[in-house]
């Protein structure tokens, strides 16, 4: 998985716990706001009753000189002189000194007119707005409680819950990047209740079958096409062979045999190397045995070093310190020998070619074309077929020899010299 990316179930409570946020966060003080102002519409509503409840019972009976008794009789219901010559009922907030809490506190007021013996006066009702305040802030507390709670509580249910769902799902995708075509390994599903982790089970199951039947049926033709074309390859070379030495010919048919011959050479190496990833693909090689890469390297140079003298090649061998590896000897020295011929082939006359081995990690190099090589086909078959006499699966018989070892082959471009990396 690549360092940017993000799993699905994390993009899912990612935003789901930001739209949690925001919904509590505009919630808390939308919810405040509407109860603060249901609290004030009943206090209102309280206040009118009052009125109403004076005019009804009180109103009629009452007289100018009763008002100051009145008045000491009720705390929050008064009655004033309409000096303000009130002419409609208003309602508003009003601090007012409690001596009781020795401070201020919000009031709702409402003035009233009304006339006692065809004098103005106001009626005043007032409503304490404290223990609203209070019992608003409370009950907004206790809302944000409850809302946190519930949505932290969907965060976790839906987190741990989609990661059990999901399980499934993570498993067939660990079975698929684990899955390597020629290691003949059945791939077994998590079974699941879930029909669509079930039908993609089935159908991953089906398209890994039919993959591995393809692959196995082409290892099989390219095995079996090999080793037919062997006998009928021999043949015409030893005919080949044959006919150039029984009588005299022109140069011209000189020069045909000797293409004949060149062409018959390569189509045979081609042969061979085919057999050859065949049986690499079917496992056909035992591995495990202690190899001396500086060993191998001395002895792959030397069988090489008469090739470069013929190119002016200048072979510089800049560290060859000792290493030893575990693999198959075999197939070590074939792509040591495919490295060494593909920097030879490669190279150009008065060329150079450096070798340097560390502990775990050849390099090898060599001067050749100014241009960097494509890395996504270098270590494919075919992919430079014929180039400089080669027949396009030197590279690709290294890659998977390296493949089946756990090795790492790699290529970059530098100071102008074409470098191949095998990390052991």
């Amino acid at each position: 998985m690549g360092s940017m990316s993000k799993k699905l179930l994390d993009k899912t409570l990612r935003v789901y716990l930001l739209f949690s946020v925001i919904v509590l966060f505009v919630s808390a003080p939308l919810f405040y706001f509407l109860a603060n102002e249901i609290f004030i519409d009943e206090a209102d509503e309280t206040l009118q009753l009052r009125k109403n409840e004076f005019i009804a019972n009180h109103l009629p009976s009452l007289k100018a000189t009763d008002v100051s008794v009145w008045n000491a009789f009720n705390r929050d219901d008064k009655l004033e002189a309409n000096k303000a010559k009130i002419m409609h009922d208003s309602i508003f907030y009003q601090f007012h000194f409690d001596s009781l809490a020795n401070e201020n506190e919000p009031y709702r007021v409402l003035h009233s007119p009304v006339r006692i013996e065809k004098m103005p006066y106001v009626f005043v009702a007032r409503i304490n707005l404290v223990e609203s305040a209070d019992m608003i802030t409370g009950i907004a507390l206790l809302f944000v409680i409850i809302l946190s709670t519930l949505l932290t509580g969907l965060y976790f249910i839906t987190k741990y819950l989609s990661a059990r769902l999901w399980k499934p799902f993570y498993s067939t995708l660990e079975n698929v990047e684990h899955f390597e075509l020629g290691k003949n390994t059945r791939v077994e599903f998590v079974v699941t209740d879930i029909e669509e982790f079930s039908r993609l089970n089935q159908s991953v199951g089906k398209l890994l079958e039919r993959n591995m039947n393809s692959y196995n049926h082409q290892n099989e033709f390219i095995e079996n096409a090999s080793h037919e074309l062997q006998t009928p390859l021999a043949i015409f070379q030893a005919k080949l062979d044959t006919l150039a030495q029984q009588m005299p010919f022109t140069d011209a048919i000189g020069r045909t045999l000797s293409d004949m011959n060149d062409s018959l050479t390569r189509l045979s190496r081609i042969n061979k190397n085919l057999l050859l990833l065949s049986k690499m693909e079917n496992n056909q090689f035992a591995g495990g045995e202690e190899i001396a890469v500086n060993e191998v390297l001395k002895k792959q140079i030397t069988f090489f070093s008469e090739q470069a003298e013929n190119m002016n090649i200048v072979v510089d061998l800049q560290n060859l310190g000792s290493c030893t590896i575990k693999g198959n000897l075999i197939l070590f020295e074939i792509a040591i020998s495919n490295l060494l011929l593909n920097a030879v082939r490669h190279n150009k006359v008065n060329g150079r070619i450096a070798i340097r081995l560390e502990q775990n990690e050849l390099a090898v190099s060599n001067t050749g074309v100014p241009f960097v090589l494509e890395r996504n086909k270098l270590f494919q078959r075919f992919s430079l077929p014929g180039s400089n006499g080669g027949n396009g699966l030197g590279l690709a018989i290294v890659k998977k020899i390296s493949d089946l070892h756990g090795w790492q082959i790699s290529y970059k471009h530098e100071n102008s010299e074409h470098i191949f990396l095998l990390t052991f």
